[in-house]
């Protein structure tokens, strides 16, 4: 199915201003660029889109609300410098999976000055010689590469931190008694 098609299914008879999350997996994009996705999804805070051919991210609309952005198993080697422009407040980005060689493809991620995350698994970047010293020091705001920070501490599962905080804030004391 191609991404615009998919993208009205997914809407829902929703407006694009309503929509925070958005899923994409595994439709096609046009000629390897972002398709049907406009500026009009102002509140946007999740978008996936893995595995859908991307080459490149020109066309990606401006998303101010973008947090998280999945974008592993594609064909993107570079055109990283958009993220900055459209998606300042990115603070989560897996591109893993993808073409990228150089650190100099990352360097364009300098000014997503809210990044703590980001995944460069099955790239071929990561075969460089000092990969992860190199990639720390180029974007000293992020915390996370691959999953791990810089003394190798796997990163917290974010969703399941959540909902443990929420269950303990509902059930109160009771968690103590359960484990009797």
């Amino acid at each position: 199915m191609d991404m615009k098609k998919r993208i009205t299914l997914e809407l829902r008879n929703r407006s694009p201003a309503e929509v925070t999350e958005l899923v994409l997996d595994n439709s096609r994009s046009a000629d390897g660029e972002v398709d049907g996705l406009t500026d009009e999804f102002t509140e946007l805070e999740f978008l996936s889109m893995v595995n859908v051919g991307l080459t490149s991210l020109t066309k990606l609309p401006s998303l101010p609300k973008l947090r998280k952005l999945e974008l592993s198993d594609n064909n993107l080697s570079g055109s990283l410098e958009m993220l900055s422009e459209k998606c300042p407040n990115l603070t989560y980005l897996n591109l893993s999976g993808n073409k990228i060689k150089e650190l100099s493809t990352v360097e364009a991620l300098q000014h997503l000055k809210s990044l703590q995350s980001l995944d460069l698994f099955n790239c071929e970047i990561t075969s460089l010689e000092d990969y992860r010293e190199s990639v720390f020091e180029l974007l000293p705001q992020v915390t996370y590469l691959d999953g791990f920070d810089q003394e190798d501490n796997e990163a917290p599962d974010s969703e399941a931190d959540d909902e443990g905080e929420r269950e303990a804030e509902d059930d109160g004391e009771e968690d103590d008694d359960e484990d009797e």
